[in-house]
């Protein structure tokens, strides 16, 4: 960091430390904050590590392990304590501050703090080199051991966990320019406040100082342990007074990885499926009671994929993992059905706008790349600030679904036929099966429709519901036509009578 810009943050981070000694410690100060830091123009931070991290291979990093002795809380026996992950070669790093009863204190890189295992290295005359990121921990499954609660850990990256998950997808802060011409930006928190925990059963409270190019953020975050683990965020953006435009402003952006799944089976690959997460599940309102659940099946497509789905208000979304048994993965390392779902509730600040699906291709499990967020339908201008609010739940097998019925699998592909390779080759057939209390109110003899629509570019050939016989739930065999070479979009869900039974199953075909 230049020492002048260093100068400045440090005495407007003295002047918040020295107010906190009279207040409680709040949103409002790192605040204040951003929006000084959001009235000067931006500079990137420096990079620069110790010449001996810049050399390290990703293994030897991986053997500094930070001592549990010195795990903060600890010594107080709190429901909650905290250690730090080490800066890497690449120097991307935060400062980090306790708040406490008697104020605000900085929590100075130590390296007493770490374990360095095999690496022969000299951290004592590296100075203050700040943290790599912040790793809490709380007695999540059992009473008796503290498991990982939540991370921060790159850019505004962080992900949590529920009871019995592990982790999968990823949230993010803010998404910038994530799809369009304009090259992506990524905001990152720079400084945290982490909240000493004074009672037994509340959350544990983290502020984040948020910077970027085009824009400045204070973000508070209370998390709550449990089955599914809640994370409440409330947020002010300062977008800096500059003339380079916010293609996108993605709200609330989730991170996952598809790589197949039974809608997209790869050959040659023991495993039937393999992703964090399988959909896309969308809630809208219409200001009335109502409105319309969605899902769209996540896919690994050929080229970069970017859909929306615009509303006038929002009710909730997410990227979930709804195949909860081993059997859908066997992966015994992985683990995949064990993958947290994450929902997002708005609370506050939403408005009309669009739910962004953004999906492109990975050649392994490693890569992720699925992003979805909330896009507000009016963009906060140069010079002016956004305030937000929404919850995340991290959920398990018990997560978020339609109040009616909802998709339980979606399988492509076709069975026998008397069609000739080229009548197939522009044919798409789906088996979609579904669940819910509204299915299974229905009586026996009850007749189900399955309502499909398709773009002028496709031809529904067959549309058919039916009981499985096998199980006894309701399946949907839909076949299309394609009539070019252009994606198809298609819609369909259940219906008896007037009423509807199910979620929208929404999908595209694109190859």
């Amino acid at each position: 960091m230049p020492p002048a810009r260093f100068a400045a943050l440090a005495c407007a981070a003295a002047l918040v430390l020295t107010t906190a000694q009279a207040h409680a410690f709040g949103l409002d100060d790192v605040a204040a904050l951003a929006s000084q830091r959001a009235q000067t123009p931006f500079k990137e931070a420096p990079h620069a590590v110790p010449a001996e991290l810049a050399r390290m291979a990703y293994d030897d990093y991986r053997d500094i392990r930070f001592k549990p002795e010195g795990m903060l809380w600890r010594a107080d026996k709190l429901p909650y304590e905290v250690n730090f992950f080490h800066v890497g070669r690449h120097g991307d790093s935060v400062r980090v501050h306790e708040i406490t009863s008697a104020g605000v204190k900085r929590t100075p890189y130590d390296p007493a703090s770490f374990d360095f295992g095999k690496n022969k290295l000299s951290p004592k005359t590296w100075g203050d080199i700040g943290y790599g990121g912040v790793r809490a921990f709380s007695n999540l499954n059992s009473p008796t051991y503290k498991d990982e609660l939540i991370v921060f850990s790159g850019a505004s990256y962080f992900r949590a966990l529920g009871a019995g998950q592990l982790y999968g997808l990823s949230a993010r802060g803010l998404a910038v320019n994530t799809a369009g011409p304009a090259k992506e930006e990524f905001p990152r928190f720079t400084d945290f406040w982490l909240e000493k925990p004074a009672v037994e059963g509340g959350p544990l409270t983290i502020y984040a100082l948020m910077d970027s190019e085009r824009m400045t953020g204070a973000y508070r975050f209370d998390v709550k342990p449990g089955e599914q683990t809640m994370t409440e965020v409330r947020a002010r953006i300062y977008m800096r007074p500059t003339d380079k435009p916010v293609t996108t402003l993605g709200i609330a952006p989730l991170t996952s990885m598809f790589f197949f799944g039974e809608n997209q089976p790869r050959p040659g690959d023991f495993r039937p499926e393999v992703h964090d997460s399988d959909g896309l599940m969308i809630a809208t309102d219409d200001g009335k009671g109502g409105g319309e659940w969605l899902w769209r099946p996540l896919q690994n497509p050929a080229s970069p994929l970017v859909t929306s789905f615009s509303m006038k208000s929002l009710k909730g979304f997410g990227l979930m993992q709804r195949d909860r048994a081993f059997a859908s993965y066997e992966d015994t390392e992985a683990r995949y059905e064990l993958r947290p779902s994450a929902w997002v509730t708005p609370l506050s600040g939403f408005g009309a706008g669009r739910v962004e699906l953004l999906q492109f291709a990975t050649p392994d499990e490693t890569h992720d790349n699925v992003a979805a967020y909330w896009v507000p339908e009016k963009m906060p201008a140069p010079g002016e600030s956004l305030e937000l609010s929404y919850q995340i739940a991290w959920q398990g097998k018990n997560q978020q679904l339609p109040p009616n019925g909802w998709v339980t699998q979606s399988r492509r592909g076709t069975g026998y036929s008397k069609l000739g390779a080229d009548e197939l080759k522009q044919q798409v057939q789906f088996a979609i099966d579904f669940a819910g209390p509204a299915l299974d109110a229905l009586p026996a003899d009850a007749k189900v429709e399955a309502i499909t629509t398709a773009g002028s570019n496709a031809r529904v050939l067959e549309s058919l519901a039916f009981r499985n016989p096998a199980t006894g739930a309701w399946r949907m065999n839909l076949r299309v036509q394609r009539l070019n070479g252009e994606p198809v979009e298609l819609r369909a869900f259940l219906q008896h009578d007037t009423h509807t039974l199910t979620e929208t199953w929404t999908n595209l075909i694109t190859q």
